[in-house]
């Protein structure tokens, strides 16, 4: 429970101390896992100091235990190796420090080690971050490169040499970090980290030469993997040989067998290239030539053609057409007129000699009363009614007498 203090009455550092060993002291002891990396055993000293690490995080914690446990791991334990240690915490009050107190160790076998990495790697898996949707095409050409290496490791020299002797002009961040050992996992994650940050950088290689299970267990570490898994540029893992296959390796965007196979897979060949580059010109130039050649015979062969040779001809043969339709038309308008001025004449003759004109010149004459009307009855007519007379070159006037008695014939 939380203690009642204030500044006119505080408690001792000391009475501060015995109480939080106090609380500790009620802890049980507990199965614990990490990496050792220091371990200090002083000639006939009976208890043994170590500091036991997190792979995977930057925390450590002492670790303290008799001489007759630690004799029995001696031969198979060092630095650097992963172990389980049964412990108990305890509270040092006089210069108030948190230890374990161990009264077993148990050094991790590489079986358990693949096993629990198989297990990892199940989990992984299923949450999709080896899925192949999630690989990231590399760029043809990059212009940065950013390596993860050891320092002055072979892997390093192969990734170098062989991406310049195959594109002299590739530039190169690199970032030396511990590829081994209890500092490797937060040295890589950063050095990622750094190189995705850099806007520069088009791909990322992690490299190292091959090793031992134990020495390639920091490329398989989840923290690592997670942060791959979350880099916007593309990474290439080149870890160890052929055979091995830490985790890196599935959630990497490309994995290749060896660093001087990732210079390789990363870098175009300029020599390649600039043997392709001369293919295509010469495939290009052929094309271009084919295409000329065939249009050139195209055009011959149109102006072979003889309403090419001779344009106009197509005109005269038109003129003579037109010639002829114009004769044609010509003719037929003949005809018509010729046709339509006999008819003509025809119905003039007829309308003339049916005309009352032409009656009257041959002598005959048209009665009329005084109103105009023509006479068609002698009984119309009565005796001295003056009548007008009609002819074929004028008309005068008449006067209609009594007609005499008819004359009976003797018998």
């Amino acid at each position: 429970m939380a203690l009642n203090t204030s500044p006119e009455a505080p408690i001792p550092v000391g009475q501060v101390s015995r109480l939080i060993g106090g609380w500790i002291d009620r802890l049980g002891a507990v199965w614990v896992e990490g990496q050792i990396t220091q371990l200090s055993r002083r000639p006939g000293a009976g208890v043994v100091f170590l500091t036991l690490r997190d792979p995977s995080h930057d925390i450590s914690l002492s670790v303290t235990c008799y001489r007759s446990v630690f004799d029995q791991i001696a031969d198979v334990v060092s630095e650097g190796a992963r172990v389980v240690v049964h412990a108990k915490p305890e509270w040092y009050a006089p210069r108030g420090s948190l230890s374990l107190r161990a009264t077993e160790i148990k050094p991790v076998g590489v079986g358990e080690l693949l096993a629990r990495l198989e297990q990892l790697k199940k989990s992984l898996a299923a949450e999709g971050l080896f899925a192949a949707e999630r690989k990231r095409p590399l760029p043809f050409l990059p212009q940065l490169i950013g390596l993860v290496c050891g320092r002055a490791s072979a892997a390093e020299r192969d990734v170098l040499e062989n991406a310049r002797h195959r594109w002299p002009a590739v530039r190169f961040e690199v970032r030396n970090v511990p590829v081994q050992g209890v500092h490797a996992v937060p040295g890589v994650v950063a050095a990622i980290e750094e190189l995705d940050a850099a806007p520069d950088v088009d791909v990322i290689i992690v490299a190292r030469g091959g090793g031992s299970v134990e020495d390639l267990l920091p490329f398989s570490d989840e923290q690592l993997v997670r942060t791959v898994a979350g880099c916007r540029t593309p990474l290439v893992s080149a870890i160890g040989h052929e055979p091995d296959s830490p985790l890196l390796d599935l959630v990497a965007d490309l994995r290749a067998s060896t660093p001087t196979d990732a210079a390789k897979r990363v870098v175009p060949d300029v020599g390649e290239e600039l043997t392709r580059v001369g293919q295509l010109r010469e495939r290009a130039l052929r094309c271009v030539t084919a295409h000329l050649d065939r249009e050139e015979r195209g055009l011959a062969a149109a102006r072979a053609r003889p309403c090419m040779e001779r344009p106009q001809r197509m005109v005269d043969e038109r003129e003579q057409q037109i010639s002829a339709l114009a004769e044609r038309g010509r003719r037929t308008l003949g005809h018509l007129l010729d046709r339509a001025d006999s008819e003509l004449a025809h119905t003039r003759a007829r309308v003339v000699a049916l005309s009352p004109a032409a009656t009257l010149r041959r002598g005959y004459a048209v009665l009329q009363h005084a109103d105009g009307s023509v006479v068609r009855d002698a009984g119309e007519v009565t005796p001295e009614e003056e009548l007008r007379a009609r002819v074929a070159e004028g008309e005068f006037t008449v006067r209609a007498v009594a007609a005499p008695p008819a004359v009976t014939p003797p018998a």
